[in-house]
């Protein structure tokens, strides 16, 4: 989930429903310029008894983000708490019950996103090993309930928390049981976005089931291979799903700033604090008309905010956000941006994989997206080809576009070879919840809490 990584509110206020449109336009790039983001979650426990800390306990949460300043990370305060860190390597933030993410900085390619990832995750399990915590590579709680969870001191998620179940039955879970890794891109145009944006979601169910990996809840087989996926179809239908108008003719900047304006508000920030305005109007806000800021308009980064609180299967702010993948071990953390870059960031790539969805029907891209979190590589594409098929096809397609790329690191090896986990994948046509749902029933004998073992960085 997006955060807020300073704690000012200045900033111009917004004239006009042209200024909403403009910021995205804002985002465009000439290729050169192009750069990788990747942000990544995962689940904090004890080591001792694999409970989930809190915040102010001796050894919990604080106590971590404030170990980490000693590699050079500053602290975000907030309410005198500190509840975010930011560095060279992009901020470090807490969702609502203390799962821990980085977002990377933008970086020129997927040798330096790799060791990005590889210098937080030493630096947390130094940290965690003083402390004695250990962190989980899942994309939901295997085996904790809602209610044996913590909840973050942070003002928007006091008033999420609250919202969340007058819209959906599984909000809730999605606030605090799942882990995601996303990755983040650019555009050089309007007309690239779309061509993008496109391709991203229809392909974002492959995605979901290349990195497949919550198939337990509670301490038992939930009947999903990502039960983190299924989530997002009971969170919230006013701020998630497929986006049917992104595949429409004329989509573009407007047709998009014209979803957000739609989607109801959470909060406004003001003075340090958040406002609840959960369930109410943006367009209201732009006319001065907003409740709880009676008379008052917009500022710009009001709308950057209420960017940040829709959540679709892509997401567009001033780049392209990935957001269907599970959280998982190191090398998925590597192998989803290569997965992305690949397909995205080469003209032929786009184009090929482009040709493979072109077609698909608006009733094709709902109905997968139905399936997936349950069938995984299993689901049934248009015209019978399945995903364990597709994705070969697609890997490919990604493979080309990162050779195409040509960025080598010292040793001389190119890009492609972060994809290898995903070969892998499909090449066994096992999902990872699978693998982890054939441990359980065989090796671990039914005892979950090997999983702790098997899946801690």
């Amino acid at each position: 989930m997006t955060q807020r990584l300073d704690t000012a509110s200045a900033s111009p206020p917004i004239a006009g429903r042209d200024e909403l449109i403009a910021l995205f336009a804002s985002g465009e790039k000439p290729k050169h310029r192009w750069r990788i983001g990747t942000e990544h979650e995962k689940f904090v426990f004890r080591t001792a008894d694999h409970r989930a800390p809190s915040y102010d306990e001796p050894g919990g949460i604080r106590d971590l983000l404030d170990g980490l300043t000693a590699y050079g990370w500053e602290p975000v305060i907030e309410g005198g708490n500190v509840i975010a860190l930011s560095g060279a390597d992009g901020g470090v933030s807490l969702e609502p019950a203390g799962q821990f993410e980085l977002s990377g900085a933008p970086l020129d390619n997927l040798h330096q996103t790799c060791a990005e990832t590889g210098r937080h995750l030493e630096q947390v399990k130094a940290v965690g090993e003083k402390l004695g915590l250990g962190f989980l590579g899942l994309g939901f709680w295997p085996d904790k309930a809602r209610a044996d969870l913590p909840v973050m001191p942070k003002g928007r998620y006091a008033i999420m928390l609250n919202h969340m179940p007058k819209v959906g039955t599984l909000g809730l879970d999605m606030m605090l049981r799942t882990c995601t890794i996303q990755t983040n891109l650019d555009y050089a145009s309007e007309a690239d976005m779309v061509k993008k944006f496109r391709v991203s979601l229809a392909l974002q169910p492959l995605a979901t089931a290349l990195f497949a990996n919550s198939p337990f809840t509670e301490g038992k087989p939930n009947g999903f291979l990502s039960f983190r996926s299924h989530i997002w179809t009971d969170t919230d239908p006013r701020r998630t799903g497929m986006l049917p108008f992104v595949f429409e003719e004329g989509f573009g900047y407007e047709r998009y700033a014209d979803y957000m304006l739609d989607v109801p508000m959470y909060f406004a920030y003001r003075d340090g604090r958040y406002i609840d305005a959960a369930g109410l109007s943006f367009r209201d806000f732009m006319e001065g008309r907003l409740e709880v800021l009676p008379g008052e308009r917009p500022l710009l980064s009001d709308w950057v905010d209420h960017l940040s609180t829709a959540f679709p299967e892509v997401r567009l702010k001033t780049f392209l956000e990935m957001r269907g993948a599970d959280g998982g071990p190191w090398s998925r953390i590597c192998a989803l941006p290569a997965f992305w870059v690949g397909l995205l960031y080469d003209d032929d790539a786009l184009d090929a994989a482009w040709q493979l969805v072109r077609h698909w029907t608006i009733e094709d891209h709902h109905r997968i997206r139905a399936q997936v979190p349950r069938l995984g590589l299993g689901t049934q594409g248009p015209r019978g080809r399945d995903f364990r098929t597709l994705g070969r096809e697609v890997l490919e397609i990604a493979t080309a576009g990162l050779r195409a790329r040509a960025r080598f690191d010292g040793a001389g090896n190119d890009e492609t070879g972060f994809l290898n986990p995903l070969r892998e994948i499909v090449a066994s046509g096992r999902t990872p919840a699978d693998a982890l749902l054939a441990a359980y029933q065989g090796e671990w004998g039914g005892d979950l809490g090997r999983v702790y073992e098997a899946m801690a960085y």
